[in-house]
């Protein structure tokens, strides 16, 4: 984001003569750099061109939003969990006393193979232990067969810790399948845990090779699972949706969750509380820049109460995502 400031910067001081688009991405990037005032300016200009975009609306009724966003402000304490690596670590999810979660670090002494977008290995899953200070220790390989060599992350247990839903690469049983430009894109798949061993891998049937489907939230009756797509029907880059699933283990038809939720951004990264308030991260919603945390409380209609911003310093300038709170006991 720093770097697309610069070069954004350089593009307008040409011209200004761009696609309306380009205004938000120029506006993302002057967040990253904390330029909030040049960022607003080019929001101001993003809502003239743009016509009818939700994150322009939204821009102008919360004029006030770096304001609101203080208030919500300074009630975490930030720490390093204790078992980062140099590469991507990010997706976590609760699986007894440990914590699952993916990583670009490469154990497994096997020859490197790297990914040519970020450079960095393939993500896989790993484990790390809770320890009683809640500090993370021990962080190893997690799944055995859950782990291919693409990319795997962000899992999500049921409370028996028998099913876990997780993204994949569209890879299974050594095919690898791709869209019409050739890119393979995301699924979710599902795994059974049959003694020591994940067993079962299957997809799920609303995946497809023409769009992803990603980093799956099950709702605390498990139910409903949710999740991040750019399926027919998304307003965006990326949108929520939700899809029941069934006593028989089928599936109801995926729902896109609403301009209240979703924009023409990318919303993303769902996670579900037990008392049903829903945390994801945007870069449609008004925030500091890049992806940010929001939170929504769900109404008994299931409909969604006002988007809040969950603050600094959850909240950068920068990315952030994949967040996970445990609301019994944390």
């Amino acid at each position: 984001l720093d770097n697309a400031a610069k070069w954004y910067t350089e593009l307008f001081a040409m011209t200004q003569d761009v696609e309306p688009e380009y205004y938000y991405r120029y506006s993302q990037s002057l967040k990253a750099i904390k330029d909030y005032k040049k960022a607003d300016e080019m929001l101001v200009k993003f809502n003239q061109k743009s016509g009818n975009d939700l994150r322009a609306k939204l821009a102008v009724s919360q004029k006030d939003y770096l304001a609101e966003i203080k208030k919500n402000s300074g009630r975490y304490a930030l720490e390093n969990a204790g078992i980062n690596s140099k590469y991507s670590d990010y997706g976590s999810a609760y699986f007894g006393n440990k914590v699952v979660f993916a990583s670009a670090r490469d154990t497994s002494g096997l020859m490197n193979r790297k990914h040519s977008w970020t450079g960095e290995s393939f993500t896989n899953l790993y484990a790390a232990e809770m320890q009683e200070d809640g500090k993370l220790a021990d962080a190893k390989r997690f799944g055995g067969t859950i782990n291919s060599k693409f990319h795997e992350s962000t899992p999500v247990f049921t409370k028996d810790g028998k099913t876990v839903y997780f993204t994949r690469n569209n890879f299974l049983n050594g095919k690898k399948g791709k869209d019409s430009k050739r890119s393979t894109l995301l699924k979710l798949y599902k795994a059974t845990l049959e003694g020591d061993n994940w067993k079962e891998i299957t997809e799920l049937p609303f995946n497809s090779d023409q769009y992803g489907v990603a980093h799956p939230a099950l709702s605390s009756d498990e139910k409903t699972l949710y999740f991040a797509s750019d399926m027919p029907g998304t307003l965006g880059q990326s949108d929520i949706f939700k899809v029941d699933i069934k006593s028989d283990g089928t599936y109801g038809t995926p729902v896109n969750l609403g301009n209240k939720i979703n924009t023409e951004g990318r919303e993303t990264f769902p996670m579900i509380t037990s008392e049903n308030e829903l945390y994801f991260a945007s870069d449609g919603h008004p925030g500091l820049g890049g992806l940010d945390i929001f939170v929504s409380k769900m109404e008994s209609d299931s409909s969604y109460k006002e988007v809040q911003n969950v603050g600094e310093p959850l909240n950068s300038s920068h990315d952030d995502f994949g967040f996970l709170i445990d609301t019994k006991s944390r």
